[in-house]
C-alpha cells in the first residue's frame, strides 16, 4: 500500500435501512463514512428491498403512509447531508482479517477501511414467473412480506394466497387472516413443512384458513393488479385456476453474503453471526446490521435500530482502537 494510498475510517457496503441509518450516525460522528450501495444490475439493489414495496404504513414518523422508494431516498439524502460518501458499486470480494481491511469491487478498484459495515439485507426467494416480477414492483398486489403489506386496503376482505409450507408460510397465513375474508395457502405436498407445530395447527384451525394441498402455482393473472393464480396438481397434473386480490410469497429469504466467503463466521442459515446484544462478528473491527443478521422480524424499523448500534459499535471500536485510525 503506498503512502497515498486513502485508508477509509469506515466503509458501509449496502443501501437499505440499516445501511442508511448507520451512514448518519457514522458521519454525525465525524467518520466520513463511504456507502457502497449497489448496482440495479445485481442482487443487492441499491435501496434494499424497501424499493419493491409500494406504501409503507408502519414505519414511525409517516402517520400518512410513504412510498418504499421515497422513504429510502429520503435516508440516501438524509445521509449525504451530513458527509456521507456513495459509490454505486458492489462489493465481489473482501479481506476482512487484512488491516487495513480490502474490498474489491468492479469499476472502482480497491477500496480499503479501518471498519466495516455489513448492511447487505436478504433477498426474498421468488417463483421466477414473469407476472410475479411484473406486479410485485409495479405494487399489483404480490408480496413477499404480509406484515409490511397484508393490512393494505386493497387486501381487505379479499381473498389471499399464500405460497409455502414452512413457518413463514404460517406466519404469513396467520397475520393475513386478520384481514383477508380468506387465505389459502398453496403447498406443493401433502403436508406442512413448518417445524413449530403449535403454529402450524393453529393456523390449520383458523376458520378463515384453508390449504390447497400438493399444489404450486404455475402463473399469476392480472394485467394491472392480481386476480388470481393458476395451479397445477402436482400429483395429477391437472392445473385449474384460483380467483384471489393477493400473492404472498413465503417460500424463504437467502442473505447476501455470497461475496464474504469464509470471511467471517456464519450461521447455518447463510446469516451473519453477531455477539448477542452488540453487531460485532467474528471479526474485530466488522459489524453486520439489518436482515442480513437477521431471520426473523426482517422489518424496516428493526434494520433501521440494528444500522444504529453498528455505527455506534464501529466508532466505539475505533475509538478503543486508535492505531486503526492512522494510514
Amino acid at each position: 500500500m503506498s503512502e497515498d494510498t486513502k485508508v477509509e475510517k469506515v466503509v458501509i457496503i449496502g443501501s437499505g435501512p440499516a445501511a442508511w441509518t448507520a451512514a448518519i450516525y457514522a458521519a454525525r460522528a465525524n467518520l466520513s463514512p463511504l456507502v457502497l450501495e449497489g448496482m440495479a444490475s445485481t442482487e443487492m439493489i441499491p435501496g434494499g428491498q424497501l424499493m419493491l414495496t409500494t406504501e409503507v404504513e408502519n414505519f414511525p414518523g409517516f402517520p400518512e403512509g410513504i412510498h418504499g422508494q421515497e422513504l429510502m431516498a429520503r435516508m440516501r439524502i438524509q445521509a449525504e447531508r451530513y458527509g456521507t460518501r456513495i459509490i454505486t458499486d458492489d462489493a465481489v470480494r473482501v479481506s476482512l482479517a487484512a488491516r487495513p481491511k480490502r474490498i474489491e469491487t468492479p469499476y472502482s478498484g480497491e477500496v480499503l477501511a479501518r471498519a466495516v459495515i455489513i448492511a447487505t439485507g436478504a433477498r426474498a426467494n421468488w417463483l421466477g414467473l414473469e407476472n410475479e416480477t411484473r406486479l410485485a414492483r409495479s405494487g399489483g398486489g404480490v408480496s413477499a412480506c404480509a406484515v409490511c403489506d397484508g393490512a393494505l386496503p386493497a387486501f381487505r376482505n379479499q381473498r389471499l394466497v399464500v405460497v409455502g409450507g414452512g413457518d413463514t408460510a404460517m406466519t404469513e397465513a396467520e397475520h393475513l387472516a386478520k384481514y383477508a375474508d380468506e387465505v389459502v395457502v398453496v403447498h406443493r405436498r401433502e403436508e406442512l413443512r413448518a417445524t413449530n407445530k403449535m403454529l402450524a395447527e393453529r393456523v390449520l384451525a383458523h376458520p378463515k384458513v384453508r390449504v390447497a394441498w400438493n399444489s404450486v402455482v404455475t402463473d399469476i393473472l392480472g394485467a394491472e393488479s392480481v386476480t388470481g393464480v393458476r395451479l397445477r396438481d402436482t400429483v395429477t397434473g391437472e392445473e385449474r385456476t384460483l380467483e384471489c386480490r393477493g400473492v404472498f410469497m413465503a417460500i424463504g429469504h437467502t442473505p447476501n453474503t455470497a461475496f464474504l466467503g469464509e470471511e467471517v463466521l456464519l450461521r447455518p442459515n447463510g446469516y451473519i453471526q453477531v455477539e448477542a446484544g452488540t453487531t460485532r462478528t467474528s471479526v474485530p473491527g466488522v459489524f453486520g446490521a439489518g436482515d442480513v443478521i437477521d431471520d426473523v422480524y426482517r422489518q424496516a424499523v428493526t434494520a433501521a435500530g440494528t444500522g444504529c448500534m453498528a455505527a455506534l459499535d464501529a466508532e466505539r471500536w475505533l475509538a478503543e482502537n486508535p492505531g486503526h485510525l492512522q494510514g
